[in-house]
């Protein structure tokens, strides 16, 4: 039997400028205010490019599926998905397989303005990663992707 690895953090070494995770959502919050000036100029907010990005990459494709992508509770995401209807960029039908499910897609208006959508995160790839080898970004993707991991598990274990 081994023992539980010895935690990394304690009060003794703890220092909130050097927080990992605080700097995460640091960036994050860097990163949001950047994509909303640039989705600003599409008539767009930040979480409404944010949710037609997932929609159009398939990796949303109902509201439940978005609300556990984003983090949104389900009435922000009713909500959200209302305007994005009303602005007629996206639709929204019952599943053939499961009449539960509401399955979401682009419009033909969703769909064209997605060539738009996509350059705000590939300026804002490059514009936050400049000065990494594509061996670095490799690393820290791998870095994110354990702490990504590491949510499915207990806190504290």
């Amino acid at each position: 039997m081994t023992d539980a690895p010895h935690p990394l953090f304690s009060a003794e070494n703890y220092t909130p400028r050097r927080n990992p995770l605080r700097h995460i959502v640091d960036i994050a919050g860097a990163v949001r205010q950047q994509i909303d000036r640039q989705a600003a100029a599409l008539g767009i907010t930040w979480a409404q490019w944010v949710v037609l990005m997932r929609i159009a990459s398939g990796i949303g494709s109902s509201a439940a599926e978005l609300c556990r992508a984003i983090g949104y509770d389900s009435g922000s995401m009713t909500r959200m998905l209302d305007r994005l209807e009303k602005a007629g960029l996206i639709c929204r039908h019952r599943c053939c397989e499961d009449r539960r499910v509401v399955k979401i897609a682009l419009t033909e208006a969703g769909q064209d303005l997605y060539p738009r959508l996509a350059p705000i995160a590939i300026g804002s790839l490059n514009h936050n990663l400049q000065g990494f080898t594509p061996e670095e970004i490799d690393t820290l993707m791998n870095f994110l992707d354990r702490i990504l991991a590491n949510q499915g598990k207990p806190c504290g274990k």
